[in-house]
C-alpha cells in the first residue's frame, strides 16, 4: 500500500497494490495489520456505510462531534466522486482549509479522514457507489454540518452547483462561522 500525504496533517490518501491479469484484477481493500504498518497506528473500525447516488448529487458537509467523532476510510466501489473535507480542528494550522481528491472505481484510491473534519462529496459519473468505514458508531445527537456553499471556504465541487442535487438537511447547514463543532 502506498500512503500519500496531503498538505493537511493526518489526512491521507491510500493507494492499494492492484494485481491485474487477463482475468481482471485483485487487491486487498482493507487489512488492519497492513493499514497499521503503513500509517503507524491502529484504527478500530466498528461500522461500515454504503451509499449509491446519481450524477450531481452533493452530500455534505457532515461530521460527528466529540465524543462521537469519527475517523473514516472512504472509497468508491462504482463510478467517481469528488471527496472533500474541511479541517475543523481548532488548534490545527490548517483550520478552515479544505482538501479534495477524486475517488473512483478505476483509481481505487481510499481517503483516510481523521476525527475533526467535515466530510462531503459530489458525484461525477452517472452513478456512484461509495463505501466507508467508521471508527465510532453514528450518534444522531452528535451530528453537525457545514454549508457546502459557504463562500468563505470556496470549495470547488467539480460540478455546476446550479445542477447539484442536495438534501433539505444539507441546504440548511450553517456556514463555518456559525457552525457548532467540538474537536
Amino acid at each position: 500500500m502506498n500512503v500519500i500525504k496531503t498538505p493537511i496533517e493526518g489526512l491521507l490518501i491510500l493507494e492499494p497494490r492492484v494485481f491485474n491479469d487477463d482475468r481482471g484484477y485483485f487487491y486487498e481493500s482493507y487489512n488492519a495489520k497492513t493499514l497499521e504498518a503503513a500509517i503507524g497506528y491502529a484504527i478500530p473500525f466498528v461500522q461500515d456505510n454504503q451509499a449509491r447516488s446519481t450524477k450531481n448529487v452533493l452530500r455534505g458537509l457532515h461530521y460527528q462531534n466529540a465524543p462521537s467523532a469519527q475517523t473514516k476510510l472512504i472509497r468508491a466501489l462504482e463510478g467517481a466522486i469528488w471527496d472533500v473535507v474541511v479541517d475543523l480542528r481548532k488548534d490545527s494550522p490548517t483550520f478552515g482549509q479544505w482538501y479534495g481528491v477524486e475517488l473512483s472505481s478505476d483509481n481505487k484510491l481510499q481517503f483516510l479522514i481523521p476525527k475533526g473534519f467535515a466530510h462531503g462529496y459530489s458525484v461525477l459519473t452517472d452513478t456512484a457507489e461509495v463505501f466507508y468505514k467508521c471508527d465510532d458508531f453514528y450518534n444522531k445527537t452528535a451530528e453537525g454540518g457545514l454549508s457546502y456553499a459557504d463562500s468563505t471556504l470556496g470549495i470547488d465541487w467539480k460540478i455546476d452547483l446550479k445542477d447539484a442535487i442536495v438534501s433539505e438537511k444539507d441546504l440548511a447547514q450553517p456556514t463555518l462561522k456559525d457552525a457548532v463543532y467540538h474537536f
